[in-house]
């Protein structure tokens, strides 16, 4: 049986979560491995759930980030952990003039952004964010990652090396987590699926991935201040959400907890029935025609380089 039948069968595995099972605290090594599977057997996933929900003028996670980029011929920008690509090919299709670069650790993702942009619109990098090697000093305008800041563990190397590439007056946006509270009844379904999660890895949640400083506002202010002392730092927060059918809505929703991932087929099936009865709008509909509604809050942080 190959390792992707046995993911496929228990849910994912790795040295990561072999870690939690024993009680231990698991190592930055750990944490990459972890992170390689998931995209290994669910490439593309993250594109799949955060370009659904959107915010009340109708922008996406991916379009609200991308409006940092200003509209100008020739600025140069670095999508970090890229993956699948959605970010960079807005940015291409609003500007086919900008210098984009991307960078992911993740070879199958990366395979795929570069499948969807012309050739030559954009140079793509295998490289770990905490080790830029490809990119020179002060030689970006406008440094981008949606959604992947959290995960990164250590973050400071991260934040040392976006402050080295990006070039004076330039600027670094980040999608992250926003507040549990912002968002109507997102701490339910968290607690729903963190639940089933810790009913396998007790210790899951105590220990998440990454560090758990991106995850607070005001952590997360606080260390972009310590690794930017000279710099201006904001952070915004906006909710998005998305409405349909119960099952797919349910689904998709359970597609932004990495958590969730780890869940055997069985066990995920029933955690996404109970939370479909959570997100439904209404309980007096016909089955096939019960819609269901997700929020989730989101922040915006950004930081110009002085």
């Amino acid at each position: 049986m190959t390792n992707k039948d046995t993911n496929s069968q228990s849910g994912i595995k790795s040295t990561w979560t072999d870690s939690l099972s024993k009680n231990q605290k698991p190592d930055g090594k750990a944490l990459l491995a972890h992170l390689r599977t998931v995209h290994q057997y669910h490439t593309g996933f993250t594109e799949t759930c955060a370009s659904t929900c959107r915010d009340k003028t109708g922008r996406n996670s991916y379009e609200w980030l991308a409006e940092i980029v200003p509209d100008i011929d020739g600025i140069r920008v670095l999508d970090l952990a890229c993956g699948s690509g959605p970010l960079l090919k807005i940015l291409y299709d609003r500007n086919k003039n900008l210098k984009l670069k991307g960078v992911d650790m993740c070879p199958e993702e990366l395979a795929i952004a570069k499948g969807r942009l012309p050739e030559g619109a954009v140079d793509l990098f295998e490289l770990k964010a905490q080790n830029l090697t490809a990119i020179n000093d002060n030689s970006i305008d406008v440094v981008l990652c949606h959604w992947a800041l959290t995960l990164m563990n250590p973050i400071t190397p991260v934040l040392n090396e976006i402050r080295r590439v990006l070039s004076p007056g330039g600027r670094f946006a980040a999608l992250v987590n926003g507040p549990m509270n912002a968002a109507p009844g997102y701490s339910d379904v968290h607690n729903l699926i963190y639940g089933y999660v810790q009913a396998k890895l007790p210790k899951y949640g105590e220990i998440d991935l990454g560090d758990p400083r991106i995850r607070s506002t005001d952590s997360l202010g606080h260390l972009a201040r310590e690794v930017f002392p000279e710099a201006k730092v904001t952070v915004e927060t906006s909710v998005v959400s998305m409405k349909g059918p119960v099952s797919e809505v349910a689904e998709t929703a359970a597609g932004f907890f990495y958590a969730s991932l780890i869940l055997p087929p069985e066990t995920h099936k029933i955690m996404l029935s109970e939370l479909s009865n959570l997100l439904v709008v209404s309980k007096q509909s016909r089955d096939f025609k019960k819609q269901g509604r997700f929020a989730m809050p989101i922040n915006r942080l950004l930081i110009t380089k002085q």
